[in-house]
């Protein structure tokens, strides 16, 4: 990333939380909340990488000696940020506890990020045993919620690429192939049309596609068939893509085109509905309610979407009883989905960003039923 001055103000932005929410020090391993703020993407690793950041004070960033190299190369060293190596036999956890009680502040309270491992977790609670732990994600979602002009442009090349890939379906989605041979075309063009990584592939086909999260399979496609595509992955830039589209090989059966008319009328419902000022649960109900009216409330299984950016899944999540207020530069999935348990499945997901007065969406391709030849 080199947005530095941007990554400066993430710190700054970090430390105002820690103050607000009346916390000593943050304390961030490798993983998602360490690349947002500093830029580096450390490998996760059983020696120990992490940012030290207390409330009042420079923070820094401990490092094994054999990735100090890659730390230097990273965003890292550009922000001021003090990079303080370990060597091979010290004890890096008793480091961490030592810059902090040497830093000025008396760290009663230590925010340790959401997703760090729980060896790392034991391990600084004996070290500093006075210190109360406490989950970092309510101080950095905050942050991580509103997206800047760079994320969301980031977030829109993602999408972009992963449309391209869905642009290419006819080419692999054929009768008399498996999921698994689909599947791993699919693979091959996520990283072909723009993406560092391929995250997941879902291609549930006839019955498979009753279940929202099925792995690929050796079920051969065949004609007739509704198949539901979840496709993403990770750019360059850090940022992810995920969308679903739903194909038939074929004319589909009557049953289908009933239910994905009204899956599509659902799922435009909240794209319209979705705002800034309504909750992220208004959006959900905005698609539950047009499938529920239609009788299918039941086969709707799951949320109606998830935030994105740096990871698949955050924050907010557009879920009944999240009552979050969406703000410009909020990005989140739009996904219902209905489901009719050994039968077949539909589901249509788009990325959309929070405008000042409504949304973008980042996956543009068409919406409707994909009839694809036999």
């Amino acid at each position: 990333m080199s947005d530095h001055e941007g990554l400066g103000e993430r710190i700054a932005g970090a430390r105002r939380g820690l103050v607000q929410a009346g916390i000593d020090a943050l304390l961030v391993t490798p993983g998602a909340d360490l690349r947002y703020l500093t830029g580096y993407d450390a490998l996760p690793l059983e020696r120990l990488t992490c940012l030290v950041l207390p409330a009042s004070g420079e923070p820094c960033l401990v490092v094994p000696a054999l990735e100090e190299p890659a730390a230097h190369a990273s965003p890292v060293s550009r922000l001021g940020v003090q990079i303080v190596p370990w060597q091979e036999l010290e004890n890096p956890v008793a480091l961490v506890a030592g810059i902090l009680s040497g830093s000025g502040t008396t760290a009663t309270t230590i925010a340790l990020d959401d997703h760090m491992w729980a060896e790392k977790v034991l391990a600084f609670r004996a070290a500093m045993p006075h210190a109360q732990q406490v989950l970092a994600g309510p101080v950095l979602r905050q942050l991580r919620m509103r997206k800047n002009t760079a994320e969301i442009q980031a977030l829109r090349d993602a999408g972009e690429a992963i449309d391209r890939v869905h642009a290419r379906m006819g080419q692999w989605l054929r009768v008399g192939r498996t999921e698994r041979e689909v599947g791993r075309d699919i693979a091959d063009a996520i990283i072909a049309e723009g993406h560092a990584r391929v995250d997941f592939v879902i291609v549930a086909s006839g019955p498979n596609g009753a279940s929202p999260h099925a792995e690929v399979s050796d079920r051969v496609v065949e004609a007739g068939d509704t198949v539901v595509v979840d496709i993403g992955g990770t750019t360059e830039a850090g940022y992810c893509s995920d969308s679903t589209r739903t194909y038939s090989l074929g004319n589909p059966p009557d049953e289908v085109s009933d239910y994905y008319s009204v899956l599509l009328r659902a799922q435009v419902a909240a794209c319209e509905h979705a705002r800034p000022g309504v909750t992220a649960e208004s959006v959900d109900a905005a698609a539950r309610d047009v499938i529920a009216a239609a009788g299918y409330g039941e086969a709707f299984l799951h949320r109606t979407g998830h935030g994105i950016g740096l990871e698949t899944h955050e924050d907010p999540y557009i879920v009944a009883g999240n009552s979050t207020v969406l703000e410009p530069g909020m990005a989140f999935s739009i996904e219902p989905g209905i489901y009719l348990p050994g039968k077949h499945g539909a589901r249509i997901e788009d990325i959309v960003v929070v405008t000042d007065d409504g949304i973008e969406r980042l996956n543009l391709g068409p919406r409707e039923l994909a009839v694809l030849p036999t």
